[in-house]
């Protein structure tokens, strides 16, 4: 390899390495008082919250979400507008002289 192909992946590596070498620094340096934190933002927690209620499920329903009449009239519509994106969409055979 030549010496400046060489001298280049040094730097990049040497680039790379400090970009990670900071990353591990980012939260310390976002806790510190006159740096990362803006001026109207809310005071952080002391404790840390817990984890989501991701298994919480909402409530049933009292009605059903969509009568079946709707259902039909909107299956219906959506069968018509297919046929007639697929007749829209093959071409025309021209005319034979």
């Amino acid at each position: 390899m030549p010496v400046t192909r060489t001298i280049r992946l040094w730097s990049i590596a040497a680039l790379f390495a400090s970009a990670f070498a900071l990353g591990g620094c980012s939260t310390q340096i976002a806790d510190m008082p006159g740096l990362g934190v803006p001026a109207g933002a809310p005071e952080r927690p002391k404790e840390a919250g817990g984890y989501l209620p991701v298994h919480d499920l909402p409530p049933d329903r009292n009605e059903e979400a969509m009568k079946p009449a709707e259902l039909a009239k909107i299956q219906s519509e959506l069968t018509a507008a297919r046929d007639r994106q697929a007749t829209a969409a093959t071409p025309a055979k021209p005319a034979k002289k």
